[in-house]
């Protein structure tokens, strides 16, 4: 029996890093799952190989900051599944610079992919919820979201994540919706790889992190998968940091 078994979830940012796995693992758990990313071919390839193992789920080409896209994903959600469960709000992009750095066109679009993506999923997702009996939101943030280092445009957004998902917490707890926020700490996937490709920065991530090893996908699959999951049950408004220490030290 599966952890998610009879539960629909909608994935962002489903085509590679975290959002594949995550996935992969709420379908091998039992969960029906929509799966959606701009990356349209890998998209449709990690949907293929999940229904190849046995797995239920469909893959939407799907821009996060668009309102009507939204409206357009759950509707077919439920016209699918016939409901809706669970939403990891797992899609976002990377900024570098500080603020002087960064351009005005560079904090609309990270806060508008990030801050908004979430802010229109959960918007739209609610409502299903509701008529449900419950669900769970996950809203994938960072440590970057409570370290005061990294990325101007990147932290804010992040930050802007964490807050948001107390607020919809709080104001949802009564009907059995839950929110809960994930803080990764460096996680080896697609949007670091860029980074870690040069050996000093690498080297400096390694020296930043207390285990003996920077994050894999996977590990942030299995704390949306808890956070998911009816195991969570009393758990809302929380912060799960997966970082291996580094918050612990903040930083070191």
């Amino acid at each position: 029996m599966g952890r998610l078994d009879g539960k629909v979830a909608i994935i962002t940012g489903g085509a590679s890093g975290q959002g594949a796995e995550e996935v992969r693992l709420f379908t091998k758990e039992g969960a029906k799952v929509v799966a959606t990313d701009l990356q349209e071919e890998k998209l449709n390839k990690v949907v293929e190989e999940v229904k190849k193992a046995g797995g239920d789920a469909i893959a939407i080409t799907h821009d996060i900051t668009s309102e009507q896209g939204w409206v357009d994903v759950v509707k077919k959600t439920v016209d699918t599944y016939g409901s809706l469960n669970i939403l990891v709000n797992n899609a976002g992009v990377f900024s570098a610079g500080n603020a002087e750095e960064t351009t005005l066109e560079d904090w609309n679009k990270v806060m508008s992919i990030n801050a908004g993506g979430a802010f229109l999923g959960t918007k739209y997702s609610i409502p299903e919820m509701r008529k449900a009996g419950g669900g769970s939101i996950v809203n994938i943030s960072s440590i970057s979201g409570i370290l005061g280092f990294g990325a101007a445009a990147y932290n804010a957004s992040k930050g802007a994540m964490r807050t948001f998902t107390k607020n919809v917490a709080a104001d949802y707890a009564k009907e059995n919706i839950r929110v809960n926020s994930i803080h990764p700490g460096v996680i080896v996937s697609p949007m670091t790889n860029p980074i870690l490709e040069v050996k000093e920065s690498r080297e400096n991530f390694e020296n930043m992190t207390p285990m003996p090893r920077l994050g894999e996908p996977i590990d942030i699959a299995y704390g949306a998968l808890y956070l998911a999951s009816d195991e969570a049950s009393f758990m809302t408004g929380s912060e799960l940091v997966i970082d291996g220490g580094i918050v612990a030290c903040k930083g070191c």
